[in-house]
């Protein structure tokens, strides 16, 4: 009897043992997949920029024949607060400019396409839009397929000229983007002479942080130039490739201007999401510091015909 009671108490502890094992062993592999699974949703939280980049379209680009067109503004009566009436005089005199052919994006730089160019090219992502897309997807729920189409803002004017150079592209002329946006009959805005409206251009918006109000880069067909370009004016308001010079319209050629050879500010054209309506004529010029990064200012790429 004794030693029944002593193989009970042996089979027993065997029993609990094997179930203590077992037991051990199933937290284990479920710690694990739980531990997996957990650490795919964080990185999947903390990757959107990853995200973003991933959805990247390609850019189409249009070609704009040569040829003059009509660059600036004319000395003229007009009624105060005209959107006739010119911005400033930097915009004077009005000049008959020939332009080689040459192609330009159809739509602004996306921000996915310049995500993956800084990936690929291993360049940091600017803090500011690191804070933007962090704010935007966690705040707003904001999804990688709208952002991946949103125009690419906060670049400096030096990283938009590598982002178009690594395209085998470059930044429009002043000349070049003027053209493209009013064609060679001189439009006021790109869409003709109409006063602009939310159908036809995004402006006039306002938020407290600088959270852009933004349409898809690839938006915009009705407000389109006489050439097929998106958001010519307002959306981002883009970087081109000259200095910006007060008096340079006096004295620039005849034949494919380059703008000054120097200057302080590069030249930035098309008015933003934030703009008022006079912002947005295609002869309005502005520009800003080489190295500012704003809320406001993307750019498009251009290149010389073959």
């Amino acid at each position: 009897m004794q030693n029944n009671r002593h193989l009970a108490g042996f089979i027993g502890r065997g029993w609990r043992y094997r179930l203590a094992v077992c037991s051990i062993l199933i937290t284990t592999v479920m710690g694990a997949s739980y531990l997996s699974t957990a650490a795919a949703t964080t990185h999947d939280a903390q990757s959107p920029i990853e995200n973003i980049a991933a959805l990247a379209g390609s850019a189409l680009m249009l070609t704009v024949a040569e040829g003059p067109f009509i660059m600036g503004t004319s000395r003229a009566n007009h009624e105060p607060f005209s959107l006739d009436l010119q911005y400033d005089d930097t915009e004077q005199p009005q000049r008959r400019v020939w332009l080689n052919r040459y192609e330009i994006d159809r739509d602004e730089v996306s921000l996915g396409e310049y995500l993956l160019w800084l990936r690929q090219q291993q360049r940091h992502v600017p803090e500011e839009i690191r804070k933007l897309i962090d704010h935007v997807t966690t705040i707003h729920a904001m999804q990688p397929e709208t952002l991946a189409r949103w125009p690419a803002l906060y670049v400096t004017w030096s990283e938009a000229s590598d982002f178009c150079r690594a395209q085998g592209k470059r930044l429009p002329t002043e000349a070049e983007w003027e053209k493209a946006a009013r064609g060679d009959r001189g439009n006021l805005f790109p869409w003709g002479q109409k006063p602009p409206a939310s159908a036809l251009a995004m402006f006039g918006q306002y938020h407290a942080h600088e959270i852009p109000i933004v349409a898809s880069v690839d938006s915009g067909e009705e407000g389109r130039s006489p050439y097929g370009l998106h958001h010519m004016a307002g959306n981002a308001a883009e970087w081109v490739e000259d200095w910006l010079g007060i008096d340079y319209y006096a004295t620039m050629p005849d034949r494919n201007p380059h703008g000054p050879a120097t200057g302080r500010y590069k030249v930035v054209r098309g008015g933003s999401w934030k703009s008022a309506p006079v912002l947005l004529r295609t002869a309005t010029r502005s520009g800003a510091s080489p190295d500012q990064r704003a809320a406001t200012i993307g750019f498009r790429c251009a290149r010389s015909a073959q």
